[in-house]
């Protein structure tokens, strides 16, 4: 018997999908799903030479997509965007804000400068993004933005300017919810918890993450990708305005969940 999940889309043929941070990790995951279901799909990041090489291979798999830079802080590219858009498709269906960094640093080891960085790529690259495609998108009779916040973006976290930027984007995608029902574009936020990338994977953190997730593991870069298809589908079609946490049950209560262990209450 065939595999459900492996079967095409077909709503979603004809579709063109915008992902940002789509060179590697995460992203280029999530856009990778949108063309195997028959989207088109603009990979775009900065990062030129990962980014044109994850197109290249692709297309070699016969699907749709196409590279193009874009530094999400720059106004004038994502216009770029558009254009390309819609001379390939005359529409966007679908954008994935996803591009994002990260400087580790608490609020005394952080300049102005890393405070500015953190907050311009993760923040205020997603409300330019929706600032750019939102026309387009309405033009065509609706879509989804997907932003992906994090589950910091629900509680305090030694980053202060990557945790203020997930809050932020959870506070985006409501405004921007309400904003633009009318046009029936959705937007909702996905908060993953720890995702292992190359953003993080020297990290620090990571065995205690681990250690406190009631799951016992990391999120699939696979997992957060089926999510993000999964809201900007019409199988989601009722679903804006919210937040979807995807972290194994760590904001859930994972501090709870270990003082139990530690006195014994769970065996």
């Amino acid at each position: 018997m065939q595999n459900e999940r492996a079967t095409i889309d077909e709503r979603m043929k004809g579709s063109l999908a915008v992902v940002t941070g789509a060179a590697r990790g995460q992203g280029l995951e999530e856009a990778r799903l949108f063309a195997r279901h028959g989207a088109k799909v603009i990979l775009a990041d900065v990062l030129e030479t990962d980014g044109e090489a994850a197109a290249a291979a692709m297309r070699a798999d016969g699907l749709d997509v196409r590279f193009q830079r874009l530094d999400v802080t720059d106004a004038a590219q994502w216009e770029a965007i558009v254009t390309t858009a819609r001379e390939w498709a005359g529409r966007i269906d679908v954008l994935v804000n996803n591009a994002g960094i990260i400087r580790r640093k608490t609020i005394a080891q952080s300049t102005i400068e890393d405070w500015s960085a953190v907050i311009g790529v993760n923040l205020t690259g997603a409300f330019l993004g929706i600032k750019a495609v939102a026309p387009l998108m309405a033009a065509g009779g609706g879509g989804a933005i997907v932003n992906i916040s994090s589950n910091s973006g629900f509680s305090g976290h030694p980053d202060p300017a990557y945790t203020a930027s997930k809050w932020g984007l959870r506070g985006l995608a409501r405004s921007a919810a309400l904003e633009f029902a009318s046009a029936r574009i959705r937007v909702n936020s996905v908060c993953p918890g720890l995702v292992v990338t190359d953003l993080n994977r020297n990290a620090p953190h990571l065995k205690s993450m681990l250690d406190l997730t009631p799951a016992g593991r990391a999120v699939e870069v696979s997992e957060v990708a089926s999510l993000v298809y999964f809201l900007a589908s019409d199988d989601a079609a009722m679903i804006t305005g919210e937040d979807v946490v995807i972290d194994g049950g760590f904001v859930m209560g994972a501090a709870y969940r270990k003082t139990a262990l530690d006195a014994g209450s769970y065996s």
